[in-house]
């Protein structure tokens, strides 16, 4: 089966992309997580470590953010009961790198954000060369009650399919913090098995899966430490691997924690 990933730190691009209306602003994260999920496929079911770059660039009231992504599997992976994006030969391997770029454009309480994802997968086991691809993709954001989100994406090299993903996020206060728990669900309409295209994600078309979030972050000087935990529900036979001999999980738990720093050129370090 083929499948591909993206970064896991959306919260730290888009205060980013929110911070650099008026400034440029360099941010960088690093997340420790128990496993691997991307759109609700295990795709690592051992601790992982995912450092990600970027740099945002205001353009009048829009802003320009290009980065850089790594999933790297952090043990050695040596039992039938595995499963590793590398290929799990050796310990600290780079299993993927993504660059990635998109344009955030500001629309009243909307914000519509295009943007690309190159994948590249530099190992000779697991996922190789022959899985590079390119993905375009769409998001609109409303601000609103419950902070409503629908992203597109298109994937237009091995794959040509779309998969959507829509998603709400609600903080409540906890004392001097605040507690975010959000919903998402995926679908696919042309990402999943075909037998004219032996690339794919996902075993059907229609509901991939529901991920259920909480998560609350802290800050450390110009540091923010967000701990997540996530709860997806599984629905495609795809996202309902955990392990080789686990084929069926109809619900699965993972989560982890960010650090992540930005600062704006000529002003302060960003929370």
């Amino acid at each position: 089966m083929r499948a591909f990933v993206v970064g896991a730190s959306l919260a730290a691009l888009v205060a980013a992309t929110e911070t650099a209306a008026a400034q440029t602003t360099l941010g960088w994260d690093a997340a420790v997580f128990s496993s691997y999920v991307w759109r609700g496929v295990t795709y690592t079911n051992k601790p992982v470590l995912q450092p990600d770059l970027y740099l945002t660039v205001p353009i009048g009231k829009a802003s320009l953010t290009a980065g850089g992504w790594a999933n790297i599997d952090i043990a050695k992976y040596d039992g039938s009961s595995d499963i590793s994006e590398s290929g799990g030969e050796s310990a600290f391997n780079v299993a993927e790198f993504d660059w990635w770029a998109e344009i955030g454009i500001p629309a009243g309480k909307l914000t519509i954000t295009p943007g690309a994802t190159g994948y590249y997968f530099p190992n000779d086991a697991g996922f190789t060369k022959a899985s590079n691809t390119i993905e375009i993709y769409g998001k609109l954001a409303l601000d609103a009650p419950l902070s409503p989100k629908v992203n597109v994406y298109y994937d237009v090299d091995k794959v040509k399919g779309a998969y959507v993903e829509g998603s709400i996020s609600h903080e409540f206060p906890v004392g001097p913090k605040s507690l975010t728990l959000g919903a998402l669900a995926g679908w696919t309409g042309g990402q999943e098995f075909s037998t004219s295209d032996k690339s794919f994600n996902f075993a059907d078309k229609g509901l991939t899966h529901v991920d259920l979030s909480a998560s609350m972050g802290f800050t450390a000087g110009s540091l923010s430490i967000t701990p997540s935990i996530h709860g997806v529900i599984t629905s495609d036979d795809a996202t309902k691997i955990t392990k080789p001999n686990a084929l069926d999980t109809g619900f699965k738990v993972w989560g982890g924690v960010t650090i992540s720093w930005s600062k704006a050129f000529g002003g302060k370090a960003e929370e």
